[in-house]
């Protein structure tokens, strides 16, 4: 017996995905050209499934300022920051963070992915509840095992399941903490969040918005779904992430919470994790004026995806409820979803595949991410090739494609 016994079923059935010709779990990029186009096996490629939504990991002036910092400051922090101390851009970002969402205080973490971690786990615990979508990512599932709170799921977008649920705990003792995402990673689609705060408000819990997809996409600034629905201030916590819109990577945290900064002493991923290094705040800090000085870049975007989704549609594939720069196609199976895949990037177009049991109800999806950088002639290119797959597979009739591809 070996260690990774346990993980044998997982491993046969990696082995069979890879045994149909392509790793789509192990893409291998030759060149990243520019935010939009790479090289895959020498071809040129669209990139179509990396949260790129600003299109900043190319901007100039946050090139410049990473590489600033870099000559300046070095490469790394070589520790954390309860350890190490703080260099005066771990600061300035945290207090440009609080200003843009208008909150007293932040902290910020080496990646979203731990900063889900770090404060499920701190803000609920033994004996406290924590209300989690069932949909919710990975990284809100293992914050909440960390933190040993009671784990309860209500229904996707269900703001009456998720009252039932908290009435059932009416008498007992300890807090309610409900979370939910500005905009879902799989589907694309947004919670019904003035609905999911009147049942907040009415049960008296607190909530937690995750805004990883919906900074700098939603809202009239780009706070993300909260800011759209104009419901800022019954959120008590807003997470998010560096590494979609603004191009980089890290994560965040802002409240205006009373004694928020003993987070800094209690919350263990950001206690014991190396803090971010120079080159990262820097870039990030510059994406985030950019982000703010430029709302056009929002407006690009949700045409772009519009662009993208109205096209899919009229072709007839099917996708998630709302439109949104993600944008998921469900297929019946994984074989066909892996040869649909393959036969996309064989058309130079490179978008995700998402397997069971990390979709929403248990069929795979071919999952993209539009992104401002995206050209008119990018997306003209991406529904031919679409069109086309489709058609060879029996997903579209060669009359709906052709009409799409026209209009």
């Amino acid at each position: 017996m070996g260690l990774l016994d346990k993980h044998k079923a997982y491993n046969e059935a990696y082995k069979a995905i890879r045994d149909m010709g392509a790793d789509p779990f192990n893409v291998r990029f030759e060149a990243v050209l520019s935010p939009s186009e790479g090289i895959v096996n020498g071809r040129p490629t669209i990139l179509l499934g990396t949260n790129n939504y600003l299109g900043l990991t190319f901007d100039e002036s946050c090139i410049e300022a990473s590489q600033e910092a870099v000559r300046l400051h070095g490469t790394g922090t070589t520790g954390s920051r309860i350890a190490n101390g703080s260099f005066g851009g771990h600061v300035e970002l945290e207090q440009a963070i609080a200003r843009f969402f208008g909150r007293r205080a932040a902290m910020t973490f080496t990646t979203g992915y731990q900063a889900n971690l770090g404060i499920l786990s701190t803000l609920v615990g033994r004996g406290d509840h924590l209300l989690l979508d069932a949909d919710s990512h990975a990284s809100l599932y293992d914050g909440a095992r960390l933190g040993h709170a009671e784990v309860i799921r209500f229904r996707h977008n269900d703001p009456d399941d998720l009252r039932k649920r908290l009435q059932r705990l009416k008498g007992q003792p300890g807090k309610r903490l409900i979370v939910a995402e500005g905009i879902y990673s799989m589907l694309g689609d947004t919670a019904p969040l003035k609905e999911i705060v009147d049942v907040k408000k009415e049960m008296d819990a607190y909530l937690l918005v995750d805004e990883a997809h919906s900074l700098g996409v939603l809202g009239d600034k780009g706070r993300g779904l909260a800011e759209a629905e104009g419901v800022e201030a019954d959120v008590d916590v807003v997470v998010g992430t560096f590494s979609k819109s603004l191009g980089a990577i890290g994560g965040f945290c802002v409240s205006d919470m009373d004694d928020f900064e003993v987070m800094r002493v209690v919350c263990r991923p950001y206690m014991f994790t190396a803090s971010l290094p120079p080159s990262v705040v820097a870039s990030t800090l510059q994406a985030l004026r950019r982000m703010e000085s430029d709302p056009a870049l929002r407006q690009r975007l949700t045409a772009n995806a519009q662009k993208l989704y109205q096209g899919l549609q009229a072709m007839g594939f099917e996708l998630g409820p709302h439109c949104s720069p993600i944008i998921a196609v469900a297929l019946p199976d994984q074989p066909l979803a892996l040869t649909v895949w393959k036969a996309l990037l064989d058309k130079g177009v490179y978008l995700n595949l998402a397997l069971p049991p990390a979709t929403p109800d248990a069929r795979p999806l071919l999952r993209s991410s539009v992104s401002v950088a995206h050209t008119d002639q990018q997306l003209d290119q991406v529904l031919r090739a679409f069109g086309e797959v489709g058609e060879a597979f029996g997903l579209v009739a060669k009359s709906r494609q052709r009409a799409s591809a026209r209009g």
